[in-house]
This record gives C-alpha cells, structure tokens and sequence, in this order.
C-alpha cells in the first residue's frame, strides 16, 4: 500500500489551516466543505484536530489505518485523529509527559464517538500480554456499560451522553496500560421521569424489555410493551439504527468482561425495573377530618411488585408516600403529603435511586480497571462530556451543561491561544498582539462567589420563608442586571423591556456559543434535590443487598439535620478539580463540528457551520499560529536530531547549542525569514521547512547506515579468513593422519577378506560331501517306502471286495424278506396307510434334525461362521432360516452386554475401517490396538495442570507428536489435544499453548498411502489460525487421532464430512508458500521409521521403509 509522506502531498483542499490561503472566514468555511465532500473529515490547526460529523461509517479506521500512522510525524501524513493520539501516547512513553485529551463541540458533534475512535487507537499500539490484553478490553469495554446507563437519544443525537465522563488511563514506564478511573458529572436525572417530545429516556430502560429473556422478564415483573410505563416516551421509542436487543446481549457481555458478577448484573436489572415500577405507582386524594387532603395509593399492584424486587415492606413505603417527618433539634413533626408532593416525592425518590445506581456503577467499574500497582504511573486523561446545548425550551440542566462548557473554552482560549502568544514573548520573538475573545467573564457572572448565578441560586434555596422561582428571578435582575452578557425582561435595564422575544419568567445569558434562554421553572427544585428523609429511611430498611450502599443517610443511628449541599455547588466543585487536573497535563485538543441538525451524511449547513467555527474560536487559532511559527523545540534535541546533516556538528558539537544550530541551519542553506532564535527555543515558520529537514536527515541517516554497513562486513571478512586459514592447518593435520588409518584399515579388511574367503572354500567342500551321503540314505528309504505301500493297498483292495460281497448278499436277503411281508399283510393295510407312514418319518425325520442341533449349535461369537451340514434336501429352507434366527438372535445377546464406552469404540473403529480400510498400509495394524484417547494422562499428570486449566473443554484424546519444521524437515516434539471445538498444540516440556483453532477453521487432512504417521490438518484461508499456515505433524496414533478428528468435527460443526485426502504427494500452506510433501518407498538409513527431508524451498520428501 503506497503511503504519503508528507501531509502537503496530494491534499484535497488544504489539511492544515494554518497554511490557508487567502485566511477568512468563507475561505475556512470552503476549505471544510471541500474536505467534508470527499470524506476527509479531519483537518489540522497547527496541532489542533477539527473533527466533522459524516453521520456515516468510512473506511479510514481499519486496523490498516492503526498500523499506518503508528509511530508517525503529526505532520507527515494526511490529518487524522489518529495522529493526535499517537502524538499524545509517544509524548507519554517517550518523554514522560502526562497527556490530556479534550473533546469539545456542540451535541451532536461526535464527541463520544472521537473519544472511542482514541481509546482503541492507544490500546491497539501500546504493549501486548495476557494482563495487558485484560486490561485493555476492560478499559474498552467499560464505554458500553456507561452509554447504556447514562446516553439517551435527543433531537439533536441519537446517543448524546447525558452525564460528563472523564477517564484518565494509567500507563507503567513501557507504555502499557495498567488501568484507570473514571469520573462522571452530573448524570441529568430529571430524563428518568420526563423527556421532551422526540426524545428517549435511558437507552438501560429500552434495551432491557427488548432484549431480556422471557425468563429474566418475569423474575423482574416486567413486559416487553413500552406503553405499560409512564416513564418512557412512546414517541421515540424506537430509533432507526438502533437495536436495543443486540444492545443488552452487548452490554450483558461488557459486564462480565469488565468484572461484574453475574449476581451483581441480576442486582442491578432489578434496580432498573424498580425505577419502572416506581413511574407507574398513582395517587388519589383522600380528605381528612381535619380538612386537609392526603395522598393514597391507587392501584397497589406496582407498588407491591417493586417492594417485592427491593424487599422492602409495603406498608413502610406506602406511609412514606403519604407522611412526611420534619426533624428540628430534639423535636419530630410528621406532616401530610397532599397528591402534587406525592408524585414529588415518587419521582424524587426514582431520580435518586437511579442517579446513585449509576455512581455506584462507575466506582464498580473503578475497582475492576484501576491499577494494581502502587508506584507512579504515567496518566493520559480523555475527557468526554455533554456539548453545547440549545433548545427550545432550556432548564437547570442546560445551564450546568453550558457552564462545564464555558469552562472547557476558557480552559483553551488559557492554554492554546493565550500560552500561545506569551510563549513568543517569554523567547523573545517579534510578535504582534492578536486580540480574542476572553469568555472568562461569562464564567465569573455564572461562579462568582459573590454576585454569580450560582452563588445567589444557592443562597435563594437555603433562604428561610418562601422560596420560589421567581424570587430568584428577581434577585437576578437585581444583581446582573447591568452585566453586558446577561439579559432579562423585568431587569432595571430598559433595553429589554419592549423585547417581546424574552419572556417574563425567563432570563437570557450569551455564551461563548451564542445568546440560550433559560426558563427558571423548576430552577430551585432541581438545585435542592431533596429527598424526604422518610423515603431514604425506607429505602435504607431493604433487604436489597445494594440498597444500604445508596441510601446511606437512611441509617437511623446516623441521622444527619444539616441541610446537604445542592446540586449547582457539588457541579461547581466537580468542575473545578477538573480543571484544575487538566491544567496539571499537557493537552491535545479536537475540536468537533456537526455539519448539520438533521443528522444526515453528506449534508453541510454553511450557517451552521460558521456558527460554530466563530464560537470554537479557530479563526483567531489559525491567526496566531499563521503568525507565529508553526514548530517549535529546544536547541538540544533539535541540534542531537539534525547534527548529520552539517559535517561541522557531526559527530560531535563541543560548543553551545545554540550556536551549533546556527551553523546547522546556515549550512543547511535554510532562508532567514523560516526560522527564529528564541531564548532556549529555535522556532520553525512553515512545516515545509521542517519536512525538507527531515528528507534530508532520512537521506543522510540512509548513507550513515551504508557506511557502517561496509565498514562491519569488511570487519568480518577479514575475520572470517583468519579463521579459515587457521583452520586450514588443522584440516590439514587430522587429514593426514585420518589418510593414514584408512589405508591401514583397508590392507588389514583386505587380509581377513582372503583369509574368509579360504575358510569358506573348505567348509563347502565338507558340506557338499556330507549332503550327497544323506541323499543316498533318504533315497533308499524313500524306495523302501514305496514298495511296502504297494503290498499294503493289494491286500487292502482284496479286502474291500470281499466286505462288498457279503453286504449285497445281505441286501438281497432283506429286500427279499420285505416283498414276502409285504404280500403276506397287504390286506391288512389301508388305502392311507402310505401318507401316515410318511408324515411319521418325516416328524422323526424333524424331530431328530432339531434335537441333533442342541449338540452341534455354533458358539456364541458373532464372527463364527460355522453351522451344521444340511441333512435332508427337504429341510433347505428350515435349515437356512434358523441359522439367520440363530445370528440374529446371538448378535443382539452380544450387542446388550455392551457399555455405552464400548459402543463409542466400536463405531469409531468401524469408523476408522470406512476412512483408511484398503486405502492406508497402517491400518491393518491398527485393528487390533484399542484407541486410548488420553495417552498422556492429562487430568492426572501434574506436570499438564497449568494445561489442563488453559483448555476449559473436555479433552478428546491428549497426544505428543512431531510437528515438522519446514525448514529442515525435523520434527518438534508437541502436545496435540483435541476437544470438541478446538485441536491445541502446547510445548511438551512447559505446557504453554502454541496454537489453539477452532474445528470449523479445518477443511481438509491428507495423509499418505503408506504405513508413515505423517498427517497435514489443512486450514481455511482467511481464518485468524491460518495466519501461521498449515500444521504438518507425525504420529504413532495416526489411525486414531484422523478417526477422532473426523467424527468430532462433523459432530461439533454439524456439516458434512470432512474431506480426508490420501494421496502419496500433497501440497502444505507454509505462511505465503505452498510446499509439496512427496512419499517414496525407501526405508530410512537410522532405522525403521519414517523419515522426513528438505529437497528444496517447494519439496519435502518423506521416506517410508518398505512392508515386510
């Protein structure tokens, strides 16, 4: 793949704005939408990302991608969030230096998305390892679980993040993530009990009744249909894009990953369903004797099915929703809560108990990912928090949202803008003053401790008498009403008085972003957040396991009357100690824009565009970076970088450093108005400049390399014939003398050939002497035999014929008697005297015929082919019948005394006869041997138990085999196990697993003719196991391990069979290579064995001795 190599090469438009030209607003607006029309969303500000919203999925973050900036120059290729955040890890593991990212821009703008793309570009090219691996798939996987939690769809995102995350991840000296923590601000609880029209509420409360089980359903009391809850907005329920099924199996999964316990998960899908419940509970008015109205519950159904889930007794939460008890010193008044405080204190209480489930989740998420180690770590921080808000209808949310804002810009106006310009005075450098705006007095109307918006809704809400919205108001108008950048209708400035856009109940203040009117309705309720002391007591008597945690307060042994702190001064507080964290870290900034509000690809608003360009400043960034200087760095590493490129500071510079780069850049002919000399620093105007230095230190560094290149091989050769001279001579001396004993040892072989070839002459002689002698004796022998045979057969024939005589004479005789008998006693006889004497011969006939087979029935073995001879022609077809009764019969006796265990091994030796019977020379040795699967005795063997624990199936067969070296042709002894789903292969000697592939990865196995072990299991091109190629291995259990991987594979896989090719010559896929495996017959010169050999790069040759 052709890589740019610098980023002015081939640029759509212009990547960096500083190199602009000509500089102003429709010209930035231009370059943006040009860059936007072809997909290249990221466009630089000097070291500033501006990051644009495709609403679309590219192709510009594969792991290509990853691999492409890795280890990169910021400005070397073309922009990228990519290269910010390899900038940001290098600067962290490099130098040492702790590194912050913020993400800012408006809702909408694709913030949460940059802070992924960030986190999973730094855990893709920091260090690998088993614990680094865990860490960074918890750290990743704690995003899911937060989103599901704390992100809900708006009008202006599908997945704005309703509360403020910021992690900072702990790396050790090398690099790798050790872990991290996560802090969260402000979590908009009020979206749990109402959500503006076109919005949602949590994503947890959608993706939970659309993807749980049935059974989960019902154990929490819940049901899939949305409109049953009065928490959730039907509107929106429903989102396109967005599977809330596929969602909860996600977030069920990055649970467990993280470290949840699957009792942990129950615990909190039943706090989920409780908030559910909690929404549906009513209320009715009730009179009382004394004329004021009390609140009772309507329907109890829901009211019981959430104490149910939280062990709570029905009666104590039903009182809490109907009295109320005010503690002051040592007395105790219990009121009552009319219908309107009641459905207050319901949907108080549903606010809190999930606010505080999701802390309680994040300090859970906290426990698992933080780091184990207690020495110092290296911190990179990413901030992602809600953006800037504007709507139709803006609230106390909308103001804390756009303070944390405010102070992000402030954040960066101080560390870009203005560290920007008082750098280039602290140096020395010529510079022009730029003016910018300043948001820092839009901060202090909304923080100051005195007079700001904060302060004064504070001291409103502990004021004693009656409080209300517009008594804050009021104080507001009195106080701000001259601030240039707060504005009210009823303030004492007249100018708003006849501004029929500003309504009366509310006040207007301009933000960095622009002019948002806030409605103070519900300002001084939301800034309490109370929660009646009654409720927390009852949630505190739960048997819920998490419940104690939540509701601290609740304890009655630990009753607190101070009023708690309200919510603007714990955000405030929050806020400050983040900025005062980032401000300790060096920062990187991406700026996000959304093109559009419609959340369509391809679509650039220029308004709105423009809009955001002004209040994110960047036109005053690129003026200050257009008229500063682009890179800047101290003369010591700019000198150590740069120093080959002058033959004056090469190797060596013994003077300043300062001086040694003047030199540098006067030879390196580098104009004077491209660079300046700082103080400490040398600073750079145009990249350009620093990209040619850089071309011509990679040339030079380029040329350095060949010359030590020569100067070692030189070096080496003239060692290398030292050596060989000297062992010239030593050659030499053993040949002469090992000359020498071949000689002797040839006349002496010579000597004993004659004298054995003497000894050999004589002994025939004798022997042939010795055998005419006993010829002679077995020929007389022989002839004597005969002629006695003779006599005896003569004798013998005589004999017979006399027998023969006597019996036809007896024959005669009888046959003679029976037509005498038979004339004398016909008269007696009846007509079917013949059919009776008939079917009486044929019954003894039978009767003898079946009791004759007690005595000559076959035996019991199914293989025994033996049956009597048939008797009577008669019987033919008796007598075939009952031998198939008798088989039948005697197989299925054989058959029931089978265990299950033996079945297995007769089906797969019956198995093993349909894949290798007249197809393989090894199989008929194989029949007679059981198949043993474990032949190492892994579960008892402890030298396997860290194996055994590292395969978490049961194991097949467990074997040691040979896996062949491609290189030589040798073989490495292995441990092959196979179980249902996998084959591994481990390392005899420490059992540590080598490669582990899934069955469904195998397409075939070839083995050979022959009556070798040599076997290839063949993987499937493409898969994550065929990375390494194909796996050649010898066995002496070949028969059984092929039978075994058959039937497992086609059993787990559930597909056909696997293809077993027995060819003598295959072809093996060796990484990118395809190598040729040839059998021949030949046996091998060290003994009976096969033997393997490497011919050349494409053959190995295996030699199988021949069969006896």
């Amino acid at each position: 793949m052709e890589v740019k190599t610098s980023l002015l090469d081939n640029m759509i438009g212009v990547g960096d704005m500083v190199l602009l030209e000509p500089l102003n607003e429709d010209s930035f607006i231009e370059n943006l939408r040009k860059r936007f029309d072809h997909n290249e969303i990221y466009t630089y500000i000097g070291s500033v990302v501006i990051s644009m919203n495709p609403y679309r999925s590219l192709s510009i973050f594969t792991p290509e991608k990853v691999e492409e900036y890795r280890n990169r120059n910021f400005y070397e290729l073309s922009p990228h969030i990519y290269a910010l955040a390899d900038e940001a890890y290098r600067s962290l593991r490099d130098q040492d230096k702790d590194q912050c990212i913020l993400i800012t821009g408006e809702s909408g703008a694709g913030k949460t998305e940059a802070s992924k793309l960030v986190m999973s570009y730094v855990a893709a090219v920091c260090g690998r390892g088993q614990e680094v691996n865990k860490v960074k798939e918890q750290l990743l996987q704690s995003n899911p679980v937060l989103e599901a939690f704390g992100n809900a769809k708006t009008v202006r995102n599908d997945n704005s993040s309703r509360f403020g995350k910021y992690m900072d991840i702990e790396f050790d000296f090398k690099g790798d993530p050790l872990g991290g923590v996560i802090s969260n601000y402000l979590l908009e609880k009020s979206r749990v009990c109402k959500q503006p029209r076109g919005e949602r509420n949590f994503h947890i409360f959608y993706q939970l009744l659309s993807g749980a089980s049935g059974d989960t359903l019902t154990k929490l009391k819940l049901d899939r249909d949305f409109s049953k809850y009065n928490y959730l907005s039907l509107d929106s329920a429903t989102v396109n894009g967005l599977d809330d099924a596929a969602s909860f199996r996600t977030v069920r999964n990055a649970m467990q990953i993280v470290g949840f316990m699957e009792d942990e998960v129950q615990l909190v899908l039943e706090l989920v369903a409780a908030v559910l419940k909690l929404g549906n509970i009513e209320f009715k008015p009730e009179s009382r004797v004394n004329g004021f109205d009390e609140s009772r519950v309507k329907d109890k159904n829901d009211l019981k099915e959430m104490c149910e889930l939280l062990g709570i007794e029905q009666s104590v939460l039903e009182r809490a929703f109907s009295y109320r008890t005010v503690e002051a010193k040592m007395e105790k008044v219990s009121t009552t809560l009319n219908v309107a405080q009641a459905y207050y204190a319901r949907d108080a209480l549903a606010k809190n108990l999930y606010s505080r489930l999701f802390s309680w989740l994040v300090t859970r998420i906290n426990e698992s990912i933080k780091a184990q180690a207690k020495t110092r770590h290296k911190v990179m921080g990413v901030l992602d928090i809600y953006g800037f808000e504007i709507f139709e209808d803006n609230s106390f949310e909308q103001f804390i949202i756009n303070y944390c804002n405010e102070k992000l810009q402030q954040i960066f106006i101080e560390l870009t803008l203005r560290e920007e310009q008082e750098e280039y005075v602290r140096e020395g450098i010529e510079w022009t003053n730029i003016e910018y705006f300043n948001n820092a007095i839009i901060c202090d109307l909304i923080e100051n401790n005195q007079n700001g918006i904060l302060a004064m809704l504070d001291e409103e809400c502990l004021r004693p008498g009656t409080v209300t919205d517009d008594t804050f108001l009021d104080k507001l108008n009195t106080i701000c009403a001259e601030h240039q950048h707060f504005e009210s209708r009823l303030s004492k400035n007249s100018k708003f008085l006849t501004d029929h856009s500003l309504p009366h109940s509310c006040f207007r203040i301009q933000h960095y972003a622009g002019k948002v009117l806030y409605r103070v309705e519900g300002f001084v309720d939301k800034n309490n957040d109370l929660l009646y002391r009654d409720l927390s007591q009852a949630m505190y008597k739960a048997t819920h396991s998490l419940m104690r945690q939540l509701f601290p307060e609740g304890n009655p042994a630990k009753v607190n009357l101070k009023r708690p702190l309200t919510a603007g001064f714990q955000f405030k507080a929050s806020v400050g100690g983040l900025m005062r964290n980032l401000q300790t870290k060096n920062p990187n900034y991406i700026r996000c824009i959304k093109p559009n509000d419609k959340k369509a690809a391809h679509i650039f608003t220029d308004s709105l565009v423009c809009h955001q360009v002004r209040y994110l400043g960047l036109m005053e960034n690129v003026r200050v970076r257009r008229a500063g200087y682009a890179f800047r760095q101290p003369y010591e590493p700019c000198l150590e970088r740069y120093k080959m490129l002058c033959k004056q500071t090469w190797p060596h510079w013994r003077g300043p450093a300062r001086d040694g780069v003047e030199v540098l850049l006067t030879d390196c002919s580098v104009p004077a108005e491209e660079f300046a000399y700082g103080r400490s620093k040398i600073f750079i105007r145009n990249p350009r400049t620093l990209f040619t230095l850089e071309e011509r230190r990679r040339a030079c560094l380029e040329d350095l390399a060949t010359l030590i290149q020569k100067i070692y091989r030189g070096w080496k050769c003239r060692t290398h014939f030292l050596l060989l001279k000297k062992s010239q001579v030593v050659v030499a001396a053993w040949y002469r003398r090992y000359a020498q004993q071949k000689k002797y040892e040839k006349i002496k072989s010579a000597t004993l050939v004659m004298q054995s070839f003497t000894r050999g002459w004589k002994a025939r002689k004798i022997l042939r002497q010795l055998k005419y002698e006993k010829r002679c004796k077995e020929a007389v022998t022989t002839i004597a035999a005969y002629w006695h045979g003779t006599q005896a057969r003569r004798e013998l024939r005589c004999l017979k014929e006399e027998a023969r005589r006597k019996h036809a004479v007896a024959v005669i005789w009888a046959y003679w008697r029976g037509l005498q008998v038979r004339r004398e006693y016909r008269k007696f006889f009846r007509a079917n005297a013949g059919k009776k004497i008939y079917c009486f011969i044929i019954q003894r006939i039978m009767q003898k015929y079946f009791l004759g087979l007690k005595t000559t029935v076959p035996s019991m073995s199914p293989i025994d082919n033996t049956w009597s001879a048939q008797p009577y022609s008669f019987l033919e077809g008796a007598h075939t019948e009952l031998r198939r009764i008798f088989h039948l019969w005697r197989c299925k006796k054989h058959r029931g005394q089978f265990t299950e265990e033996k079945k297995a091994v007769y089906e797969e030796k019956l198995e093993a006869s349909e894949i290798f019977k007249n197809k393989k020379a090894l199989y008929p040795s194989s029949v007679s041997q059981p198949f043993k699967g474990d032949y190492l005795e892994i579960h008892k063997n402890p030298k396997y138990q860290k194996l055994n624990s590292a395969v978490e199936e049961k194991v097949l067969l467990a074997d040691v085999v040979n896996k062949i070296n491609r290189a030589n042709g040798k073989g490495s002894p292995r441990l092959f196990l196979l179980t249902k789903n996998n084959f591994v292969l481990a390392d005899q000697k420490t059992g540590q697993v080598k490669a582990s592939v899934p069955l469904p990865d195998l397409t075939s196995v070839s083995v050979s003719t022959q009556s070798d072990g040599f076997f290839a299991l063949k993987l499937k091109e493409g898969s994550a196991s065929a990375a390494k190629g194909d796996f050649l291995l010898n066995s002496e259990h070949l028969i059984e391990i092929i039978t075994k991987l058959h039937r497992t594979w086609t059993t787990a896989a559930d597909k056909d069979q696997i293809n077993i090719d027995i060819s003598d010559e295959f072809l093996v896929q060796f990484k990118q290579d395809k190598v040729c495996v040839k059998f021949i017959q030949g046996g091998p010169k060290n003994g009976t064995s096969a033997a393997c050999k490497r011919k050349n790069n494409r053959l190995l040759e295996v030699s199988v001795p021949s069969s006896p």
